[in-house]
């Protein structure tokens, strides 16, 4: 069958006004996450304090809301959400260990130079989306996807991020175990009841009910000293008064572009973030054809996916512009919800984007959220990032799975989308740098990012294999008589539905 079974709202249909209110707000939770994540490991290794680490959540946070808007309006306009990329985390550890930031005796001093550096590295690296959105040669590439080579890639999106899932419950299995196991009871054995008229309150809200039933159990272990005698490691990832986050934060504050002063420029600092930039463009292109998948939507043609990368480009250029300490890509893990909650409605994003700019600005108040134990978010994520796998797996449908051609290409592209990077991961682990390493840091920073990121290596694997093996006599096996339709904006009439923009901007930006 072509489509999801179950999904009771699609990317144009929106469930009551009150439930999507709930609905925007679940995903504002769930995005904190990684939004706390990025620069609580990296602003003290620039010489950040915990006001300056406040400051960046607030301005990746606020700067998020916006991206996520103009992608929701602009852009592909799927319900997807933008926020931080961990891809960008290796090329900003290039930069911060760089002698000449790293000579600064002050503190306070290197990291504010130190973010005007990253700053100034996203900046230029922002272009290169531009340029392949706005010039449509993304789209142009992606006339080589199938949904043979696209299944791996969309897997990879979730399965390569299996080290954030239970690797972080195991930090704090007092909750996180507890927080799993509700998860997946309320949501899939409870779904069908509904205490309160026909609100189907477990089916669409147990993410948020889980996290607030959780996170109360680790404020009382908290309080109740059931840490205090524990390793430190421990209690960074149980405690809920840890991070500083509340006192740390100011009441009112408004993010504004070159905060931190005039960017720096570097032209190694910007190969290197020029890696995680290519990274985030495959993983967000994943992102986009499993969130239309889950919106009830066709895949985006070959104009509205550049669309959103240039887009993506705007929305990487905007954090270099605020200094958000890292670039955009979509949201795996809200991609996820929208399968769990079966809610794949636009309006619900562009609620949550408004939570997103409020909750940023009002810093007390978005503090308290933001305090919530990793280990909660790591349990829903053991269950999200699943489901992306699965996602991306359900498009081998279309596919002769039955060609060995196609086992070969499935599985060396999954296996070696797992594999290379955790090579290099357990290199950089253990020897304190990559397997690249050569004498030019940007080189290694960029070699590097780029074969530590699961889709990327499976995309590279999977594409050159799906278009040099036997392609003429594959055509049926490859799943493209079902595929080409989605090419073109004008191959599915259902595709004017779903992706026309809004404001009768088409007039102006007609489809290609």
């Amino acid at each position: 069958m072509e489509q999801l079974q179950d999904l009771e709202y699609c990317i144009d249909s929106n469930p009551p006004w009150v439930e999507t209110i709930l609905l925007g707000f679940q995903n504002y939770i769930l995005m904190l996450g990684t939004t706390v994540m990025i620069p609580s490991m990296l602003v003290p290794l620039m010489g950040g304090n915990d006001g300056d680490k406040v400051r960046v959540i607030q301005t990746l946070l606020f700067v998020s809301g916006i991206n996520t808007l103009l992608q929701a309006l602009f852009g592909t306009r799927l319900p997807t959400i933008m926020g931080g990329s961990f891809a960008y985390v290796i090329p900003i550890l290039y930069i911060i260990s760089d002698p000449s930031l790293q000579h600064i005796p002050n503190p306070h001093d290197r990291f504010i130079h130190t973010m005007r550096a990253i700053q100034g590295a996203t900046i230029i690296a922002s272009s290169l989306l531009l340029i392949l959105g706005y010039s449509q040669l993304w789209g142009i590439f992606s006339r080589f996807f199938s949904p043979l080579g696209m299944a791996p890639v969309i897997g990879l999106v979730g399965l390569g991020l299996f080290e954030r899932g239970f690797p972080a419950v195991g930090n704090c299995v007092e909750i996180g175990i507890p927080m799993l196991i509700l998860l997946v009871g309320l949501s899939q054995y409870a779904k069908n009841k509904r205490p309160f008229r026909d609100i189907p309150i477990f089916e669409r809200f147990s993410p948020i009910i889980c996290v607030m039933a959780v996170w109360i159990l680790a404020t009382i272990f908290t309080a109740a000293g059931a840490y205090n005698h524990r390793p430190i490691r421990t209690q960074d990832s149980c405690r809920t008064d840890r991070a500083n986050l509340i006192s740390s934060a100011p009441w009112f504050k408004f993010p504004y572009p070159l905060q931190w002063g005039p960017p720096t420029f570097n032209a190694g600092h910007c190969v290197a973030v020029m890696a995680a930039v290519l990274v985030s463009l495959v993983e967000s292109t994943g992102g986009y054809i499993a969130a239309s998948r889950l919106a009830i939507a066709t895949p985006p043609p070959a104009y509205v996916l550049s669309r959103g990368i240039g887009w993506q480009g705007i929305a990487v250029l905007l954090d270099g512009l605020y200094g958000t300490l890292t670039g955009s890509t979509v949201s795996v893990e809200n991609v996820g919800l929208l399968g769990l909650t079966r809610v794949g409605s636009r309006r619900v994003v562009q609620i949550s984007a408004a939570f997103m700019i409020f909750f940023s600005i009002l810093g007390k108040f978005g503090a308290v959220f933001a305090s919530i134990p990793f280990p909660i978010f790591a349990a829903l994520y053991c269950v999200l990032f699943g489901l992306i796998a699965s996602v991306g797996i359900s498009f081998l449908q279309f596919t002769n799975m039955n060609s060995m051609r196609n086992l070969m290409i499935t599985g060396l592209s999954l296996f070696l989308g797992i594999s290379v990077p955790q090579y290099f991961s357990e290199t950089m682990l253990t020897s304190n740098h990559g397997p690249v390493n050569s004498n030019a840091g940007w080189f290694n920073a960029f070699l590097n990012t780029i074969f530590m990121s699961p889709p990327l290596v499976g995309m590279i694997v999977s594409v050159f294999l799906d278009n040099t093996l036997d392609v003429v006599n594959s055509k049926k096996d490859r799943g493209m008589p079902w595929w080409v339709k989605f090419r073109t904006f004008r191959g599915d009439n259902r595709n004017e539905e779903f992706y026309t923009l809004p404001f009768n901007l088409n007039r102006f930006f007609p489809p290609t």
